[in-house]
């Protein structure tokens, strides 16, 4: 009697190759994550400077995580990096609560468009270097 060793947990299923993500899409996928951790912060500041309700503050602010998480799973399609542009300016609607949201956004749209500026570029180098013939995303 024979037996099967367990398939591995981190491995692809056999026959399905796993999708190789692009350097843009992965580095904006870590400034959402990133925005995302801050998110949670801003939401304890608003609700501790009485800025809104306490229900407002905890359910705005939950729901704005949830967006950018859901946001940076997407951004493989035109269509998720523009997702990704109004979460940037979503960020900086919150200076109107707290005038230092405006240098947190600040810093995070600089970043976020650095991001897809390089990490653009490194796409279309990568592409032209190993002949990927769908080339960026």
């Amino acid at each position: 009697m024979t037996t099967v060793p367990p398939p591995d947990e981190g491995a692809p299923a056999p026959g399905r190759a796993r999708r190789r993500r692009g350097a843009a899409e992965s580095l904006l996928s870590i400034v959402l994550v990133l925005e995302a951790m801050s998110m949670f912060f801003v939401m304890l500041v608003v609700n501790g400077r009485d800025l809104l309700p306490t229900g407002v503050a905890f359910g705005g602010g939950l729901a704005a995580i949830v967006v950018m998480l859901l946001v940076s799973r997407v951004l493989r399609h035109r269509w998720g990096i523009v997702l990704g542009w109004i979460v940037q300016a979503g960020l900086i609607a919150c200076g109107l609560l707290d005038p230092v949201m405006y240098v947190v956004a600040g810093v995070f749209v600089a970043l976020w468009t650095y991001c897809l500026v390089k990490g653009t570029q490194l796409d279309r180098l990568n592409a032209a270097r190993y002949g990927d013939p769908a080339g960026p995303a």
